[in-house]
């Protein structure tokens, strides 16, 4: 099926990320006046004519979650009232992914609702990066096309020479032991498992560490890091457990309140994330490494482009060389 010209176009939650996903496909972005009314309300204004035309919009839904995910919802509707063939709604990070059930009675499960307003505003596809749980592509009543960034850490330990016998990688709860195991298997590497009992709200404690430790070096794998808690408490059981350094790689750099603090703090060697959430200057430090996810995202976003296999970009290197912060 031959498909109106393609088109990139970015929200205002990550400017850098989508500039960098034009440039690996060759093209600039398209023209999109984003603003505010006096009294707060978002003003979007399509600078083009996109009539006909394949629309990917690239609007992470991240802090100020709320803002950005009003943005991003007008301007589906903008595009969709400016006759855009298709509209596909690149979300490198999905906000209240945690929301997904209901723990307790008189609960709502938000990231349906989410869902639902992404599909009502007029997205007719969603391209997401590493989702919170795989089964949040049920919640889209169209379809979603679900990227994780395993390669991309896989391609940078392995140019780090982090693999092998030596390493080990850690899910930092049960949940994410699937994961780990991926990325355990890419790197020929052990796994281990960090159990927790949640204390509180934003709050964990580790109860037990399953695996060998001792004398090797650790990766914990996660999707995001919000307070840094489970990370700080799973790094400190690990090295009591004997290993040699613990690096981290977690996928959203979400960073609430003075997570970066106490992570700069910590005894982590090294904690790599990616760029699918901007990283403030205030919240950067030394150890932080930021790998990009823009060459995966276009690569994706050709292959949904000409109607071809997803599947087929995430066996495809697409390392670059990490932004590092400090000394």
């Amino acid at each position: 099926m031959e498909r109106g010209p393609l088109r990139v176009f970015s929200g205002s939650a990550n400017q850098a990320l989508a500039k960098s996903v034009a440039e690996e496909l060759g093209q600039p972005l398209g023209n999109l006046d984003l603003g505010r009314f006096p009294d707060g309300e978002v003003s979007v204004q399509i600078g083009e004519s996109v009539r006909g035309t394949d629309c990917f919009i690239i609007q992470p839904t991240c802090p100020p979650v709320n803002e950005n995910l009003m943005e991003l919802l007008i301007l589906i509707d903008a595009f969709r009232r400016g006759s855009a063939e298709r509209i596909t709604v690149v979300m490198p990070y999905f906000g209240y992914a945690r929301q997904d059930r209901k723990a307790r009675g008189r609960e709502p499960i938000s990231a349906k609702l989410v869902a639902n307003l992404i599909a009502e505003a007029g997205a007719d596809r969603v391209l997401a990066v590493d989702l919170h749980t795989d089964q949040l592509q049920g919640f889209f009543d169209l379809p979603v096309d679900h990227l994780p960034a395993r390669q991309v850490f896989a391609d940078h330990f392995r140019h780090l020479g982090l693999r092998g016998e030596d390493a080990v990688i850690v899910s930092p709860d049960v949940g994410g032991v699937h994961q780990a195991k991926l990325l355990a298997d890419e790197l020929d590497a052990a796994l281990g498992i960090v159990v927790k009992r949640r204390s509180g709200p934003g709050k964990n404690e580790v109860l037990e560490v399953i695996g060998e430790f001792s004398g090797r070096r650790v990766i914990i794998y996660d999707d995001m890091i919000q307070t840094g808690g489970t990370v700080i408490d799973a790094t400190e059981a690990l090295l009591d457990r004997g290993a040699r350094e613990v690096h981290c790689a977690v996928t959203h750099p979400v960073f609430s309140g003075d997570a970066s603090q106490r992570l700069a703090a910590s005894p982590l060697t090294s904690l790599t994330v990616c760029d699918t959430i901007p990283v403030p200057e205030h919240k950067r430090f030394d150890r932080l490494a930021v790998l990009t996810v823009a060459s995966l995202l276009a690569d994706a976003i050709k292959r949904i482009h000409h109607d071809q296999s997803v599947s087929a970009c995430l066996h495809t290197s697409h390392y670059h060389q990490p932004r590092l912060f400090g000394g």
